[in-house]
């Protein structure tokens, strides 16, 4: 929600964010103090559901500070704001920039909807609200790379050292997201990377990535490997099959996405690299290589 904020503030649009950092015991003073007094709307975020509550644990209290705040006179607002409700992250979903720029259009409406929900489509009480899901706010000079991977072959413990070794030795700032179930081990996981020279303040994972390494070729048939591929990014596959050979193994769909998306394709046969310098199935450190000399 901060990078956000900070966005739409750089393109005009009067908006502000409070965070909670300590929610018991709840100063009404130090909220009341952290308000403008131009303030028209709040919208309170809950990242839970209460079925028969009048409202969320987070709605229900800055409802009753704002009205103890008047009633105490310690408020210096020019209108009494109108104060909303709303859910987000349920059903373990993301939080991204396109859904908090929804909630900001949802409430400069004359009549913004209370007690609604974002994310996810509530058929149940019908209280969810639209937004825009292609809108993005991550600049043109942060590195966005997703990697695909097989748990045990080495590629989220590879990703790791990588944005260790960026932070370290460069003057980017590093973020690493990693995706696992509990059987790590011989299952997917997807390892999402960020860097750049800016601060980075994203909750979220890569949506728009302008590096996609795909470390299983059988990862392929199964996934939609290149569905956060941006317009003429990298795709790193590793394959057994040659540069000359490669494509007419390729899966159709995925033919069609590097055409449409004008990817620059390369491949490597990483098992076939690392039997050779003794490393096993350990085809981490050559994907690594890869990564840093493509990117």
């Amino acid at each position: 929600a901060q990078e956000t904020v900070e966005y739409l503030m750089k393109k005009g649009e009067k908006v502000g964010l409070i965070k909670v950092r300590l929610y018991r015991p709840f100063s009404i003073k130090h909220f009341i103090n952290s308000l403008p007094k131009t303030v028209n709307t709040i919208a309170a975020l809950d990242r839970t559901k209460e079925p028969g509550s009048i409202g969320e644990p987070l709605y229900t209290d800055i409802v009753t500070a704002i009205q103890e705040g008047i009633s105490e006179g310690i408020t210096s607002f020019k209108k009494t704001p109108k104060i909303i409700g709303g859910r987000y992250g349920l059903s373990s979903k993301e939080f991204t920039p396109a859904m908090v720029k929804g909630v900001f259009e949802e409430m400069k409406k004359e009549v913004p909807k209370n007690h609604f929900t974002i994310g996810i489509n509530d058929d149940v009480t019908h209280s969810s609200i639209s937004y825009g899901p292609d809108f993005s706010i991550e600049p043109a000079s942060r590195t966005r790379a997703i990697f695909y991977g097989l748990g045990s072959d080495g590629t989220v413990g590879a990703n790791k050292n990588s944005i260790k070794i960026i932070g370290e030795e460069t003057d980017n700032y590093v973020q690493g997201h990693f995706v696992y179930d509990s059987r790590k081990t011989g299952a997917l996981t997807i390892s999402h990377l960020r860097f750049c020279p800016t601060p980075i303040h994203s909750t979220y994972l890569v949506n728009r990535a302008n590096f996609v390494a795909c470390h299983q070729f059988s990862f392929l048939e199964r996934y939609d490997i290149l569905k956060t591929a941006k317009l003429g990014v990298v795709f790193l596959l590793n394959s057994p099959y040659s540069a000359d050979e490669v494509w007419d193994h390729l899966p159709y769909s995925i033919q069609e996405t590097i055409i449409e998306k004008k990817l620059r394709f390369y491949v490597i046969d990483a098992y076939k690299i690392a039997k050779e310098v003794g490393l096993g199935v350990r085809i981490n450190t050559i994907m690594q290589v890869c990564f840093f000399s493509l990117s």
